[in-house]
């Protein structure tokens, strides 16, 4: 009996510390005394905890009739981080050396950054049980985050939102479009939806992996006999996803992209134009989106390379950045679990989104498509396909009408085109690879005031 009473102070005192480690309120938040930067968790499930990072534009203009936007940033991957890699390598307010970041789309809209799914970033799960194994379940996380974000705040509810995605980001951003859409209307959420950008995503894989082979082959990376090997993998692939045999499709992409890479001699995934040896990347990271390093690192490496002078990004993230929070558990580093998060997601990875777009379009929803020239992961080509297929009833009359094309700064110079009808708009950038906002900034921020019908000038 003595013994057991000893015992127990010291088992409180480890339950205590258990619990103190992963103790998160349902919404739990800090900020900026100024009130320009917001950030908490949200739990969305048991043992899962969402992290978000809200940023106010300093250049808002308040406008009845145009109201400021709100755009939340869903980053690719998938276990790719929103909050480390859109904010600090893309479109926030500083870059990775912490200095102002000329092109930040604050310019234009609030910016909200979710480590999304749980797991990514600084977002985390208790037990690996609590990952999320589709992109559905991923929706479902995100639109209970968006209720404890907005059904409470006035100030959030007035500035409509948008969902702005990145590669595996769109797939999320699709699936999200639906849940918000009929949460919506079920009277759950309280929020003004903008619409949807699908920003160089990964909605067709069949489609992409159909793309490269007649892709490279034009532009002389590949020649007959590799791009029918190419085609011949994408065939595989083409009757694997008809049979059902995810894993297996996942596995097949894989060869392709080793198969796309001997034959180019290492042409870079995220810019044809280029060697994957002309990154840093590239001898140091296999650039195969089905390995356990997968797309989101090798993109943020990609990234790294051509914003940051020192250090890494996980450095950043897990040093200054976090002791900045103060919210971040002790035990949580930032894409500590990422690997987890794709691993959970694999069966998922190569399932197209063609029908949710097309619902989103019938619901409609203002859906943005918008790719760069010279991606190869996700080409212009295959994005192309994939919109073919496209069932919406306005599709016969949006492919009669002619792209018109875009400016900067009135140089006179085509930066690009677009094509609109009724709620689908596509942008084509040229000279951009995978990551538009980062390649040419000037045009992206034109098209973001477009999409969001931001009352901010324009530089067109």
């Amino acid at each position: 009996m003595g013994k057991s009473s000893s015992l127990l102070p010291l088992f409180l005192c480890s339950l205590l510390l258990c619990l103190s480690i992963f103790h998160i309120k349902p919404v739990n938040a800090l900020g900026t005394a100024d009130g320009s930067e917001e950030w908490g968790y949200v739990r969305v499930r048991p043992k899962a905890y969402m992290f978000w990072w809200l940023y106010r534009s300093p250049q808002r203009v308040e406008n009845a009739s145009t109201p400021w936007p709100t755009v939340l940033w869903l980053q690719g991957g998938p276990g790719g981080s929103g909050v480390g890699i859109g904010n600090f390598q893309e479109i926030g307010p500083l870059d990775t050396d912490l200095k102002p970041r000329n092109s930040t789309w604050l310019q234009k809209a609030d910016l909200l950054f979710v480590d999304n799914p749980v797991g990514t970033g600084y977002s985390f799960v208790e037990d690996t049980t609590a990952l999320v194994t589709t992109d559905w379940e991923a929706a479902t996380d995100l639109t209970t985050f968006l209720k404890k974000l907005y059904n409470t705040n006035e100030r959030l509810q007035r500035s409509p939102l948008y969902v702005v995605a990145e590669s595996y980001g769109g797939k999320y951003a699709v699936t999200l479009g639906i849940s918000i859409a009929k949460a919506i209307k079920a009277g759950e959420l309280k929020l003004t939806f903008g619409g949807v950008a699908l920003g160089d995503s990964w909605i067709s894989p069949e489609d992409y992996a159909f793309s490269w082979g007649p892709l490279l082959l034009d532009v002389s990376r590949l020649d007959f006999l590799g791009a029918e090997n190419s085609n011949s993998l994408a065939e595989q692939i083409r009757q694997q996803l008809a049979a059902g045999q995810y894993q297996d499709a996942t596995d097949t992409l894989s060869a392709l992209e080793g198969v796309i890479t001997s034959s180019s001699a290492g042409v870079d995934f995220y810019n044809f134009m280029l060697d994957a040896d002309e990154d840093p990347i590239a001898a140091s990271t296999n650039l195969g989106i089905s390995e356990k390093l997968t797309m989101k690192k090798s993109y943020s490496m990609y990234l790294s390379s051509k914003a940051s002078s020192t250090g890494s990004l996980a450095d950043l993230m897990n040093g200054i950045i976090k002791k900045k929070l103060k919210i971040i558990p002790k035990s949580v580093s930032w894409g500590g679990q990422s690997n987890d998060v794709f691993d959970a997601l694999v069966h998922d990875f190569v399932k197209p989104r063609i029908s949710e777009v097309d619902e989103l379009l019938s619901l409609g929803v203002n859906v943005t498509i918008y790719n760069g020239q010279v991606d190869l992961i996700c080409a212009t080509k295959g994005t192309e396909a994939w919109v073919r297929k496209l069932k919406w009833e306005g599709m016969k009359e949006f492919n009669k009408l002619e792209r018109k094309p875009l400016h900067c700064n009135n140089d006179g110079v085509t930066r690009g085109f677009v094509k609109s009808y009724k709620n689908l708009h596509f942008y084509w950038i040229l000279g951009a690879g995978h990551f538009v906002p980062v390649e040419q900034p000037c045009i992206a921020l034109n098209m973001l005031g477009d999409i969001t019908q931001s009352p901010a000038a324009s530089s067109s």
